[in-house]
């Protein structure tokens, strides 16, 4: 099984021990031959800030692969999704037993999962951007 994840991309900035890169994520019926007759095909730019310690051997312009382990793709939606819907339905549940009021139920369970998200900013947003880290290596066409 594939561990890791790949995307071509395309240096846009270099400073001393970061890059950033350009990468271009397509939809699935984006290599359809029938993609221009169709309306569903799609394709947007993201950007990707690299943290690397040979960030000097890069130049803007150039085209690299971006790598990243599937585990950690788990990883970010547990946090992301997961765990605030763990906070999510007890709230809910439990205030609107409480308080018997449906709307007090959902502002609360709501202000949880608000307060969840400002807690992992900047609480653990350094920490998590070290576990999430690419890996980037020159693409060499032959």
């Amino acid at each position: 099984m594939i561990e890791t994840i790949s995307h071509e991309a395309v240096v846009r900035t270099i400073e001393k021990d970061r890059v950033s890169v350009t990468i271009l994520q397509s939809s699935a019926c984006s290599g359809c031959a029938a993609r221009q007759m169709c309306n569903s095909a799609e394709s947007k730019e993201k950007d990707v800030d690299v943290y690397t310690s040979d960030a000097a051997s890069f130049k803007v312009g150039q085209r690299v692969l971006l790598e990243g382990r599937i585990s950690d793709g788990r990883y970010a939606a547990m946090i992301a999704y997961g765990l605030p819907l763990l906070f999510l339905l007890p709230t809910l549940f439990l205030s609107i037993y409480l308080s018997g009021s449906e709307v007090l139920g959902a502002v609360w369970a709501l202000l949880t999962v608000a307060f969840y998200y400002l807690f992992v900013y900047f609480f653990l947003r350094r920490r998590l951007q070290k576990r999430f880290s690419f890996h980037i290596r020159p693409l060499y066409e032959v």
